[in-house]
């Protein structure tokens, strides 16, 4: 890791505000880290969310939610990890910022034993990627080339549990279903071509209302 803080003068003034410096610098030096350990990897790889903050060329920031099957993050070696682009709505807000500012922040949380780790850096997204095949259903996959690694204090983290896992999270040899907002009518005639018919099919069979 480079020998430059990770403080802006923003965050200092703050940190100075609250006498809060020391103990920042102390976090800085003991927790931050750049590769992945042990413990990191067991813990990205066993979520089945991440949260994905991204910023645009101007710095105008968007905050994603990314979902999928326990695994669908992997650490590929000590500095590098990928995840799936998935079908989504079309917008592409994180994925677009990252041709224009490839900064990236994660945030993995376990709400069951209320832990949480960040990952700061840079990302990368491909239809080409080797591991595109190894990702059922995927349309991009994003590579993240970590520069700061920490666990964050978990005490606001709300204990929950995981009822169930989406129906709609991609895994070999399945078909998920159709989302019910590509059969409203407000959008079924604005969808890409390869998802109308299906949508309409199953507009036919089952026509959902739209939300309230």
């Amino acid at each position: 890791m480079n020998n430059e803080s990770m403080y802006h003068e923003g965050m200092r003034s703050l940190q100075d505000r609250r006498d809060t410096r020391r103990i920042a610098d102390r976090l800085e030096n003991v927790i931050v880290h750049s590769s992945f350990t042990h413990d990191d990897r067991t813990f990205i790889q066993q979520c089945a969310m991440v949260f994905v903050a991204t910023a645009d060329a101007h710095g105008h920031p968007d905050c994603s939610y990314k979902g999928g099957l326990p695994g669908f993050v992997r650490v590929l070696d000590d500095q590098t990890l990928a995840f799936p682009d998935y079908d989504g709505n079309g917008m592409y807000r994180s994925w677009g910022n990252l041709l224009a500012n490839p900064h990236v922040g994660l945030l993995f949380i376990d709400f069951e034993k209320q832990s949480r780790l960040r990952v700061n850096g840079t990302a990368t997204i491909s239809e080409d990627d080797e591991l595109r095949s190894e990702f059922p259903g995927s349309v991009f996959v994003i590579r993240v080339k970590a520069e700061k690694i920490f666990p964050a204090c978990p005490r606001y983290i709300h204990k929950m549990q995981l009822v169930e896992l989406s129906e709609y999270a991609p895994k070999p040899n399945y078909t998920p279903p159709i989302p019910a907002w590509k059969q409203f009518d407000e959008f079924r005639d604005a969808l890409p071509e390869r998802d109308r018919m299906e949508a309409t099919d199953a507009g036919a069979s089952n026509k959902p209302e739209m939300p309230k």
